[in-house]
């Protein structure tokens, strides 16, 4: 059974985003933890807080504590969101608009094994 978390009007650009997403796409949630926990992206802190949302959320929907089972980020994905759009003075009476981008950003966390492979072997309590 997988959970989802999304954070949305993230105030980055998408394209700086993804840089960080495409670090943890597939791997082991400890993994995926550790490595946004050393990145120097403005953005890991934020997707950080959104891994350990989903990781709670998939514990509340299985009724299952995740430390048990192994977790991986199922699925990553960044999507554009609301532009901001300003206008900064230029020379000549002139005006160059500026582009605020925003993103919303959405987690996938999953078990490796199913839940009821486990629960029929007697591991699951």
């Amino acid at each position: 059974m997988e959970a989802v978390a999304k954070l949305r009007n993230n105030p980055t650009s998408t394209r700086k985003t993804r840089l960080v997403v495409d670090l943890i796409r597939g791997k082991e949630v400890n993994e995926a933890l550790n490595v946004l926990k050393f990145t120097s992206k403005e953005s890991a802190p934020k997707i950080e807080k959104l891994l350990l949302s989903a990781i709670s959320n998939w514990g509340q929907k299985n009724d299952a504590q995740p430390e048990d089972h192994d977790l991986i980020v199922k699925a990553a994905w960044v999507d554009g969101g609301k532009m901001l759009k300003r206008f900064r003075p230029a020379p000549q009476g002139r005006a160059h608009r500026i582009r605020k981008r925003s993103n919303h950003i959405t987690l996938v966390v999953d078990s490796k094994t199913p839940l009821a492979a486990k629960e029929e072997a007697g591991t699951v309590e």
